[in-house]
């Protein structure tokens, strides 16, 4: 499982490498539409911009003016860590969910646009999904929750 995770973020990494140099630095616009994968949360399919790299994980969805309703960005990091997450910049009203190794939800957190008040994961993680907020409480989705990725996390 380390190692699919480990090759997906590797893989990623190139493909998202592009964007990032055209952002680098450039966190007064919204950066361009980062590749995609798949998710699953039950019957839900969730389209997911990745955001692997330091420069596209923090420009994120700032300054973004709509996303799709089943539309999200999943920001991935190298370990599991603490993740804080804020909304400088960030336009539209999101939810967060902190994920671990094997796709369950540690915590879930609402996010106000252009609020800088910081909301953390409950324990060490590697992914974090943004998506408009509500999205998780009106799938039913709660802390414990799986998302299915065979990209990602190989289930």
């Amino acid at each position: 499982m380390q190692f699919r995770a480990s090759a997906i973020f590797r893989g990623l990494l190139g493909a998202v490498g592009m964007a990032w140099l055209m952002t680098a630095g450039a966190q007064d616009r919204p950066q361009p539409k980062l590749p995609a994968v798949e998710l699953r949360a039950g019957m839900h399919i969730i389209k997911a911009e990745v955001a692997a790299t330091p420069g596209a994980r923090s420009t994120g969805l700032m300054w973004r003016e709509t996303m799709g309703a089943n539309e999200g960005m999943l920001f991935v990091f190298e370990q599991p860590s603490p993740q804080c997450f804020w909304m400088k910049n960030t336009l539209l009203p999101l939810s967060i969910a902190f994920i671990d190794d094997k796709g369950v939800i540690v915590n879930i957190a609402d996010m106000k646009p252009r609020d800088e008040t910081s909301h953390c994961s409950a324990k060490p993680v590697r992914f974090a999904l943004e998506m408009n907020q509500g999205w998780f409480a009106k799938k039913g989705l709660k802390a414990g929750a799986m998302l299915q990725s065979e990209k990602v996390w190989g289930n």
